[in-house]
């Protein structure tokens, strides 16, 4: 039995593949080791995880997630991995591979990721060759959940959402002003701020909001695919569920700037399944 796991800030997916073949699918609340250490994250596994999958069993992970950016965070996953399933062999990659594998399989093209975080890859069908650093949702993260809420906090803030956007935010968190600043200044900040872009989903064709996301995922263009080498000659594929729920507004910053768009997948956690199953023997 092995597992193929994809975590973001907010929600990790994990797939149990059993040895006839047959899965099933699991999920949590997503682990970031900027912000999660290995004994958090073992005990939220071990409140429903180990009671729905059989640990003991497992032979293999292939754990993919956010925050992976050297051998530290990583071991701080692998670690917790370990605790909760000490019969298996536990690998550890940064979910921007997960992105490559499951949208450009094994064929060249810019892999990129839109959820609660983003960051983006070019990669050659095998490898990442290249990355345009992410600075993270304080300084960077651009196009992503936590940038837009961000911006749309920003707009409420200082006056500039038009009358019938304001009353509906208003509506839709009543709490006011010092309960938001409260919130943003706690645990999780970055999952809290996407946790917006329901509200701005709700207004996406109202001109206001299509600017404003799409000035965010302009950054996102501007500011990292645009520096890949030749990047016009290659799919811009796309993994995460902002990139899901604003795909007609991606489409036109990528056509402004002469992009090609590739795939849009919601969760990657099937076609990442699907890459393991294939290349098993390789």
């Amino acid at each position: 039995m092995i597992i193929i796991a994809d975590s973001g800030s907010t929600k990790a997916d994990w797939m149990v593949v059993k040895d006839d073949g047959s899965h099933y699918m699991v999920s949590t609340i997503g682990f970031n080791p900027f912000y999660h250490d290995s004994e958090f994250i073992a005990t939220e596994l071990g409140k429903e995880f180990v009671h729905e999958v059989p640990v003991s069993e497992i032979k293999k992970v292939d754990y993919y997630g956010t925050g992976i950016h050297d051998a530290e965070r990583a071991e701080i996953i692998a670690v917790a991995l370990r605790s909760i399933m000490p019969n298996a062999i536990v690998e550890v990659e940064h979910d921007l591979l997960a992105s490559a594998r499951a949208t450009c399989v094994d064929k060249p093209g810019i892999a990129c990721i839109i959820g609660t975080g983003s960051n983006t890859c070019l990669y050659d069908g095998k490898h990442i060759i290249d990355n345009v650093s992410n600075l993270g949702f304080m300084a960077g993260d651009e196009g992503s959940g936590a940038h837009l809420g961000k911006k749309l906090i920003q707009a409420y803030f200082y006056r500039e959402l038009p009358a019938e956007i304001k009353a509906d935010f208003e509506a839709k968190f009543p709490d006011g002003q010092t309960a938001i600043k409260n919130r943003i200044y706690e645990a999780n900040p970055n999952v809290y701020l996407a946790s917006f872009t329901r509200f701005l989903a709700s207004w996406k064709d109202h001109a206001f909001i299509q600017k404003l996301v799409g000035d965010a995922f302009g950054e996102l263009m501007d500011r990292h695919v645009l520096k890949y080498a030749n990047c016009k000659d290659f799919p811009v594929h796309f993994v995460g569920s902002i990139a899901h729920y604003f795909q007609e507004i991606l489409l036109k910053c990528l056509t402004d700037r002469g992009l090609q768009l590739g795939i849009v997948i919601k969760k990657p956690i099937d076609s990442l399944l699907n890459y393991h199953l294939s290349h098993k023997d390789a």
